[in-house]
């Protein structure tokens, strides 16, 4: 009798990591084929100027980017909205800033994704040149994999070495990162490196708050990124940390 409610336990068990592995994979491939390509450029632009640059701002806390330079997109690419004093640049980034592949490769063509980033001086000048880099090929029209080539061009020919002590803020309550559920995520910090093993940071273990971000990995770019939360949005707002 205990033997065939174990088997029926574990059968069941297998049964739900079946229809749970379902279910997942399902959804993925509906976030892929929601936005499977570029959607018309005037849907990635934000028509208050005023307001873009405001929720570029929100990326970081007032005393730093009230002195930032802060960027607005523009149908030919970033444009400088506010000269900045600090050596900080503020901007919102667009879905094609994701992982070209991958479980978070759904938003690439979201036309909705707004992401408000704050990249510190080391950051400016040898992160940043990633994000005007990938706009300048989308709004050329390109494809993913031609996007994919170039910045493998860039690389060799153009990409500024990584500067120590790159990091960014996003820590922005009017983030939209997902269709889904909360969409401002969490306020949180991103830390830039070489490629690297995550277990040297002891990221995405049980109760460690570092997490390991697939936006750049060596694919292609040769960055990994670190994210830390924060706690709290630039406002001052609690965001407290769920525990993983």
């Amino acid at each position: 009798m205990n033997r065939s409610i174990a088997r029926m336990i574990t059968l069941g068990s297998l049964v739900l990591v079946v229809v749970l592995s379902t279910a997942w994979q399902a959804q993925a491939k509906d976030a892929n084929d929601q936005y499977p390509s570029m959607a018309p450029l005037h849907q990635y632009l934000m028509t208050d100027r005023n307001a873009e640059i405001a929720l570029a701002r929100s990326a970081a806390p007032e005393a730093i980017s009230r002195d930032a330079e802060v960027l607005v997109l523009g149908r030919h690419g970033y444009e400088t909205a506010v000269k900045g004093k600090n050596g900080f640049v503020c901007v919102v980034e667009r879905g094609w800033m994701g992982p070209f592949d991958g479980e978070l490769s759904g938003n690439f063509w979201n036309p909705k994704i707004r992401g408000p980033i704050c990249f510190n001086p080391p950051a400016a000048h040898s992160i940043l040149p990633m994000t005007y880099k990938r706009t300048e090929m989308v709004l050329g029209g390109q494809s993913k994999a031609q996007i994919i080539d170039g910045i493998k061009t860039f690389i060799k020919q153009g990409l500024p070495p990584l500067e120590p002590g790159a990091m960014s803020y996003m820590m922005s309550k009017e983030q939209y990162l997902t269709d889904d559920g909360r969409h401002n995520w969490m306020a949180h910090l991103m830390f830039y490196t070489p490629l690297i093993d995550g277990a040297v940071w002891g990221a995405d273990l049980p109760r460690s708050p570092i997490m390991l971000n697939p936006q750049f990995s060596g694919a292609p770019e040769p960055i990994d990124v670190f994210m830390v939360p924060a706690g709290w949005w630039s406002d001052g707002t609690a965001d407290p940390v769920r525990v993983r």
